[in-house]
């Protein structure tokens, strides 16, 4: 063999091994660059932490040790003056401009693992990222034997697209205890999330102590308690107990906000109102302009709004021409303040239908008084009046892109969750434009959060397997969300401070089943929001997704396999004929289908093209198959339910 061969051939192997060795790893979010490099670094007994500035990294240096020693148990010490250290965390002394506040480099060698940013935050994500980087067994609670604690050696450089990157998490329409809520943020800060809205408030429960207002708590904190189909269920008998609920203290939100400051999350708090306070009311039955006449207590599921007209049921709006309801709102919006540092105080403002401020002499009475000509724009002088007692406390009011159709303070910022397809009136919007994109044209800071790509309640594979809400929204879909709009200038996208998924319960009932809804989408949003747009690919993505849920499994954090589940698109052909065509999300599936009730395995018939149904067939059955092993759910689906789908 001739040397030209031969290095050719070395050439070959090499690139080999580098695409084996680029295979295994597998970090979301996508960092904004790894270089592979030869070679492995490997745990060795006794592990040395060294991190300069020991005091600002204390909090990630704990997390490190305890990552490292639990699933190992290897010996881990921590100094602050060990240069020859195997693995170092070091703050910049002068600050590298391109990583910014979060931003960090990763530098892993055969012999030691480097970690360099500007910020504490920084070094934190950089952890994040090294964790990825070993097997999944390091994600045990508990030690694991056998494993080779390895990890392939990179250098990367990477720094977040977007300074907010939030999920929001329902805990009004059903509780999640103080335990769940931070099991919820350890699983987003690996993900470098860096904000957790909670949605403390709704017509289904209190969820914050107001100590000024005990009766928040004692009363619209609870409810009966029901199990089914959110939205159908009947009111309350009178002596039925309510007893379902609860709701956290001052101390357990200081505890909270602590928890989530030690992995640089910070949470905002939402107060829903004018609208969406049936809870409040149910305390206080004077804040409606009702007066509480049309006040069935707190909501326990059952329909309190026509959803097709518009129209309430029952009165869950706080009365605008009630000054006994901005007193109200300055108790709360004082101890609320007192307890969440961040700067925003989001305050809803969304799905106010105005049925009975249209029906109130005293709303009538402040339209003509202060010059009023719609029913939105007793809403903005609601929100106006809001906003100026939320910045008397030291905050920065925020609200739905609703709080935009009646007009609203110079300072107000939006999260748009109508996308572009809803539109939004008023305050110059037309049907093609979001709230988003009205906001940050009209100068005002706005978070994207629509709900085409954004919400994780929505069902993420065919109807008949998920709990039934209001629409769809598959994984590819939230992987393919720009939360920058094409439509601003340069100068209109500073307004853009980011974007956020939305976790509404409605229909999740306990802790688990809010894992899978928000998983693998928030996936999805974490790469949506910090990744280059110019780096995502489906199909990487997809490689990486089933990497994580590899270490899920290890962890026991539950998630949707929904992206192996196929779409079902069907039609009628020009003699009547119905059509069903199977949509794989996820490339390289083989999918098998019976119609004769039995359940297919891959040696039933392979679906290649579209099906037509037996005349007297009554079940579509099919399952995804890769490389001859099942991935996918058998799902069963009645053809009577295809029938039902033709339009």
């Amino acid at each position: 063999m001739n040397r030209a061969i031969v290095f050719i051939f070395g050439i070959f192997i090499s690139t080999i091994t580098w695409g084996q060795n680029k295979s295994e790893i597998a970090i979301i979010p996508q960092p904004v660059k790894v270089e592979q490099k030869s070679g492995f670094f490997s745990l060795p007994q006794n592990i040395t932490i060294h991190a300069a500035g020991i005091t600002e990294l204390k909090q990630t240096v704990t997390y490190l040790e305890k990552r490292l020693s639990v699933p190992t148990g290897k010996k881990v010490s921590v100094s602050a003056n060990a240069p020859a250290a195997l693995i170092k965390l070091e703050l910049n002394k002068t600050a590298d401009a391109s990583l910014g506040n979060e931003g960090y480099r990763l530098s892993v060698t055969p012999k030691n693992i480097i970690i360099k940013a500007n910020k504490p935050a920084g070094i934190f994500y950089g952890v994040q990222t090294l964790m990825q980087l070993f097997p999944k067994e390091i994600e045990s609670g508990e030690k694991i034997s056998g494993v080779t604690w390895k990890t392939p050696c990179v250098e990367i450089t990477d720094y977040p697209r977007f300074g907010w990157r939030g999920l929001m998490f329902d805990v009004s329409r059903h509780f999640f205890t103080k335990q769940e809520v931070k099991a919820y943020i350890d699983q987003m800060a690996k993900y470098k999330f860096n904000l957790l809205h909670l949605h403390l408030t709704d017509d289904e429960g209190w969820r914050i102590e107001i100590k000024s207002l005990p009766k928040l708590t004692q009363i619209g904190a609870w409810r009966a308690y029901r199990v089914g189909q959110f939205g159908t269920f009947p009111p309350p008998t009178p002596d039925e107990p309510r007893d379902y609920g609860g709701f956290y203290t001052h101390e357990d939100i200081k505890e909270l906000v602590q928890y989530a400051k030690d992995r640089f999350v910070n949470i905002m708090p939402e107060v829903d109102v004018p609208g969406h306070s049936l809870a409040a009311i149910a305390a206080y039955p004077e804040l409606s302009c009702s007066d509480g006449v049309k006040n069935i207590g707190v909501s326990s599921g059952e329909s309190i709004k026509d959803w097709s007209t518009h129209t309430a049921i029952y009165d869950d709006n706080l009365c605008p021409s009630n000054e006994k309801v901005y007193d109200f709102l300055d108790k709360v919006m004082t101890e609320i303040a007192a307890l969440f540092p961040f700067e925003y105080i989001h305050v809803g403002g969304d799905e106010t239908f105005k049925t009975f401020w249209k029906s109130s002499e005293a709303i009538t009475a402040l339209m003509q008084k202060e010059n009023l000509k719609t029913y939105e724009e007793v809403q903005g002088y609601f929100e106006k009046k809001l906003e100026k007692i939320v910045e008397s406390k030291g905050k920065k009011f925020m609200g739905w892109d609703e709080i935009l159709e009646g007009g609203i303070g110079p300072t107000a910022a939006v999260m748009s969750w109508r996308g572009a397809h809803d539109g939004v009136v008023g305050a110059g919007a037309t049907a093609n434009i979001s709230g988003g994109e009205v906001a940050a044209k009209s100068g005002h800071y706005v978070v994207m959060s629509p709900t085409e790509y954004a919400y994780l309640d929505y069902m993420q594979s065919d109807r008949i397997m998920e709990p039934h809400v209001y629409a769809s929204l598959r994984l590819s879909k939230a992987y393919s969300f720009n939360p920058m709009p094409s439509s601003l200038t340069g100068e209109e996208q500073k307004f853009v401070l980011g974007a956020q998924g939305n976790l509404w319960t409605e229909q999740v009932f306990t802790f688990r089943q809010a894992q899978y809804m928000t998983w693998p989408r928030a996936f999805a949003i974490a790469e949506d929001t910090w990744s280059p747009v110019e780096n995502k690919n489906w199909d990487d993505f997809v490689r990486r997704t089933e990497a994580q849920f590899e270490r899920f499994d290890i962890e026991e954090v539950k998630y949707a396999p929904s992206m192996y589940d196929p779409d079902f698109i069907v039609s009628k052909s020009s003699d009547g004929e119905l059509k069903i065509e199977l949509k794989n999300e996820v490339n390289g599936l083989d999918t098998y289908y019976s119609f004769d009730n039995s359940y297919p395995d891959r040696f039933y018939p392979k679906y290649n093209q579209p099906l037509s149904v037996p005349k007297f067939a009554t079940q579509l059955k099919v399952i995804t198959y890769r490389s001859k092993k099942p991935i996918g759910r058998m799902i069963s689906m009645p053809i009577s339910e295809l029938k039902s789908r033709v339009k």
